[in-house]
């Protein structure tokens, strides 16, 4: 015997339990379906256990997209201050690290239980564990055939996210169902994720793993470039830290990373300029402003002589080392793939779908939402707001 709902929400993680909370409050009889036995797991890992739940200054502009307007119209209505006054409500408390990123100050676990008792405040049915086996258009609706009972709704939304971190979860559901209704897919890729290079190239450089440090990082040209300033992480099978993480999204395959590993100062016309007045070692030196594990590292695996005095050296030579440093040019083979990716970049293309709803223009009563979508952010909780305002977009449409 089928069940009949006005939604079923299949996905419940950030995006499916705030749709699901939505509609069921609007007084819609909501089922929301997951197949893992434990809630959110996404929520629950992120931020280091304390989940970067939103950014304080997200704009459309912080989104990636083939279709870059998309975006607009749900961010504008459910914003980063709608989602800190129903935090409010609850009592949770939040902090600010840098950069407008919000964390709760004690755990994860706040959001989650914040979402459940919404969801509960509009009778929301659950299914979980509940393993969907098949989705049908039937004259009513669509029909659910799950490992446990049919279920009939009005409304679906696919709310399962995209293919990062499998570990917990993570499937092809959404990109199965949008092909099944012939919606078109932009091709999925890891992004937010760490860049790796040829092992024999990148040998030199296995001696400095574990040094962070701030840098500007740039990659692509023109009206394509991308620039952040944030912290690179070496590792001991390429580079990652959140410089990294934000230019993965924008990185293609053969294309060069650029990385100034001093910002603020221009090595080549310090080198030069008091190339007299310099009595130390070139090493020496450049230590002031860098680790010197790091420019040890560095100095060794250009080819320069660390030990060389800077006033003996010619002014072509050290205006070289300054272009190594402050514009180190280098080119992945690839990254950690979905298994270290924090989000998925691509998805169900936003051209099939309403900007206003979330719905599928020609599938009616069928909607796709949070990471599925073809709307990523950049790293700093604004997959989360996509998450937020995507789910809240949908449940007020139902």
């Amino acid at each position: 015997m089928s069940k009949q709902f006005d939604l079923a929400v299949i996905g419940a993680g950030a995006a499916g339990l705030m749709c699901a909370a939505v509609a069921g409050q609007r007084g819609k009889r909501v089922v929301l379906i997951d197949h893992a036995s434990r809630l959110a797991e996404k929520i629950r890992i992120s931020g280091g256990g304390r989940c970067n739940f939103t950014n304080l200054h997200a704009t459309p502009n912080n989104f990636l997209s083939e279709n870059p307007h998309f975006c607009k119209s749900a961010l504008s209505r459910y914003t980063p201050q709608d989602f800190l006054g129903l935090m409010k409500q609850y009592q949770i408390a939040w902090h600010e690290k840098h950069k407008g990123q919000l964390f709760c100050d004690d755990s994860a676990e706040d959001i989650i239980a914040m979402l459940k008792a919404e969801c509960n405040k509009g009778k929301v049915s659950w299914r979980m564990p509940c393993q969907v086996e098949e989705l049908e258009q039937i004259d009513n609706g669509f029909s659910i055939r799950t490992d446990g009972q049919e279920i009939n709704a009005s409304n679906v939304v696919i709310a399962t996210g995209g293919l990062s971190i499998p570990k917990i979860g993570a499937t092809d559901f959404a990109y199965k169902i949008a092909r099944q209704f012939g919606l078109k897919i932009i091709e999925p890729r890891p992004a937010l994720v760490p860049l790796t290079f040829d092992a024999k190239a990148w040998e030199p450089f296995v001696p400095l793993s574990g040094i962070s440090l701030e840098v500007d990082i740039e990659t692509g040209e023109k009206k394509n470039k991308a620039v952040f300033r944030e912290d690179l992480l070496f590792t001991h099978r390429g580079l990652s830290g959140p410089a990294v993480l934000q230019i993965s999204s924008f990185w293609q395959p053969g294309q060069a990373l650029r990385i100034n590993l001093l910002p603020e100062v221009n090595v080549a016309q310090d080198l030069v300029n008091n190339k007299t007045t310099i009595k130390k070692n070139l090493a020496n030196h450049l230590s002031q402003y860098l680790p010197a594990r790091l420019v040890d590292g560095l100095l060794t695996a250009h080819g320069f002589p660390g030990d060389a005095r800077v006033a003996d050296m010619p002014d072509k030579r050290l205006r070289l080392i300054g272009e190594r440093l402050n514009r180190w040019e280098l080119i992945p083979n690839g990254s950690e793939g979905y298994r270290k990716a924090e989000v998925t970049r691509g998805g169900v293309d936003t051209r099939e779908l309403s900007q206003q709803s979330m719905m599928a223009n020609k599938v009616p009563g069928l909607y796709f939402i949070g990471e599925s979508v073809d709307v990523t952010g950049w790293l700093g909780g604004y997959n989360f707001q996509w998450a937020w305002a995507s789910g809240s977009a949908a449940g007020l449409a139902i």
